[in-house]
């Protein structure tokens, strides 16, 4: 296991990290381990972590209709 000493951290960061480990009922320390592990594990691409999270559900299929209108440039009045 390694260990890491932060220097310089805020007063008003320690406090909040002290209310937040209180509110997850763990120590300071327990809740920066926590915060560190959720942060390096999370996913790097949005559209992976929706599929993990419900890709079981399986997916739907839209019917989009097709554009009545052509695209234009927006204009921009002086």
């Amino acid at each position: 296991m390694a260990t890491i000493v932060v220097r310089n951290l805020d007063e008003e960061v320690k406090h909040q990290l002290r209310m937040r480990a209180a509110r997850h009922g763990r120590s300071m320390e327990a809740e920066v381990r926590a915060i560190l592990e959720e942060s390096v594990r999370k996913q790097e691409n949005f559209g992976e972590a929706i599929m993990e999270a419900f890709g079981a559900l399986g997916g739907v299929e839209l019917d989009i209709p097709p554009r009545t209108m052509e695209m234009r440039a927006v204009e921009f009045d002086e």
